[in-house]
């Protein structure tokens, strides 16, 4: 039997994801989003509502970063998610975070933070919040890599619960080969 939850935002997982900007002085930002992905090919999607600071610097700048939150940085990851740089001034200080300028962007990268898109807005909807970019490039720690390629197992990316209001470490254990295992069925 199954139970009615009623029209919730419930997918799992949901990835934790950072969002990195520069205002218009240059003083870097950063925010917890839960709400994003790929929306299409070399392309993020980002539901991110017009009143925080950071989605302000980027429709100033028409740049920012994101990074796939990870384990090792779940404190500083969940303090930039409750802390409003709208009303802490030295709110990166306080995270601990890195700044490092991005190499394709005018936006910060987190050296804590192992993987980083650079990405250029293409839109942002105020009323809905959909906020869409291309992403320029993608940049890698070696730490993180095997063969050259990101390793999951490395990264340890975590998502956000929505139920419990959890975060979570992403299974790294590979289950099956995509766009091979079903082809038992054929």
């Amino acid at each position: 039997m199954r139970s009615d939850c009623g029209a919730k935002e419930i997918l799992f997982p949901m990835p934790v994801l950072i969002v990195g900007s520069y205002d218009e002085n240059g003083k870097a930002d950063a925010m917890n989003a839960a709400w994003g992905g790929i929306g299409d090919t070399k392309e993020v999607f980002l539901c991110l509502d017009a009143s925080h600071k950071t989605v302000k610097n980027i429709l100033k700048t028409k740049e920012f970063t994101v990074s796939p939150a990870t384990l090792e940085n779940v404190i500083p990851t969940d303090y930039v998610g409750i802390e409003s740089a709208n009303k802490v001034e030295n709110k990166m200080e306080k995270s601990g975070l890195h700044v490092e300028k991005a190499k394709n962007v005018n936006a910060p990268v987190f050296a804590e933070f192992p993987v980083s898109l650079e990405c250029r807005l293409k839109s942002y909807d105020e009323k809905t919040s959909h906020l869409f970019g291309e992403i320029v490039n993608v940049t890698a720690d070696e730490a993180v890599l095997t063969e050259g390629k990101i390793d999951i197992a490395k990264l340890k990316p975590i998502s956000y619960n929505p139920v419990a209001h959890t975060y979570h470490l992403v299974n790294a254990e590979s289950c099956a080969q995509a766009f091979s295992c079903g082809a038992a069925l054929k």
